[in-house]
């Protein structure tokens, strides 16, 4: 399956001026032959924390994720605030939206305390794999990119890490490294998308998304501008690897 990435800017808390900038991004990604179309953390509000910016599940945002797979025949996946009908506080709410209307979320299980998103995001319970074109595909969101142990824990299951992310300029180096160290690690590929820009609060981003193989090696990688990046992820290549270099049995 051909993975496409689309490292864009985020107009703050601004849901229509963000759906009108990626739906050609998408668009194009799908033209380079992309099968999936990733998205940026909180791609339709940028990294906000104002009261009240959560919406209801399978709002504007998952509507617009939707519209995009229906319309292009793809998947199309990207987290945003949402309210579940339990509760006030929104989740980052990670959506993977399929070609034929199907719908799956994971919601990011570590909230950013340094940056306060504790106070304003619940946190979730538990990954998700999902299966999408005979691959099997666990999403995470930004900082949980951070903790090795719940990749670990979801390995053996996994061959594609997604990593959505507004992952600031001054740690760069750090989204760089554990990217790659999460494919070496577990041997499967990750697919990292991060935004590009200044956000509302002043915030830095970079970008430096990239699709990483299960031996670690960049297929392809994207400086700090609006861009779409594209690579082939092949499950064959994940069980090669890991009978070739059997590391993940020797876990304690």
């Amino acid at each position: 399956m051909r993975f496409g990435v689309v490292q864009h800017d985020i107009a703050w808390e601004d849901r229509e001026a963000n759906f009108a900038r990626l739906a050609p991004l998408v668009a194009r990604a799908v033209g380079a032959g992309a099968e999936f179309v990733l998205l940026s953390e909180t791609f339709s509000t940028g990294f906000s924390m104002t009261p009240g910016i959560g919406e209801p599940e399978g709002g504007p945002s998952a509507q617009f994720l939707q519209e995009r797979a229906a319309e292009h025949g793809v998947w199309v996946a990207g987290s945003c605030p949402e309210v579940a009908p339990d509760g006030d506080l929104p989740y980052n709410s990670f959506v993977l939206a399929g070609p034929d209307g199907t719908v799956h979320r994971y919601r990011k299980l570590h909230p950013f305390t340094h940056g306060g998103e504790h106070e304003r995001f619940r946190a979730g319970e538990k990954p998700v794999t999902v299966e999408v074109g005979g691959l099997r595909v666990t999403p995470f969101v930004c900082y949980d990119l951070r903790f090795a142990d719940v990749f670990w824990s979801a390995a053996l299951d996994t061959d594609v890490f997604l990593v959505t992310a507004n992952w600031p300029a001054q740690r760069r180096l750090h989204w760089q490294t554990l990217l790659q160290a999460r494919a070496i690690e577990n041997q499967a590929y990750v697919v990292g998308c991060n935004r590009v820009g200044t956000a509302g609060d002043g915030t830095e981003h970079t970008g430096d998304s990239r699709i990483v193989s299960p031996m670690g090696e960049l297929l392809a990688t994207a400086a700090g501008v609006e861009t779409v990046l594209v690579a082939d992820v092949d499950p064959a290549e994940v069980t090669a690897t890991r009978e070739r270099l059997q590391f993940l049995a020797d876990r304690r």
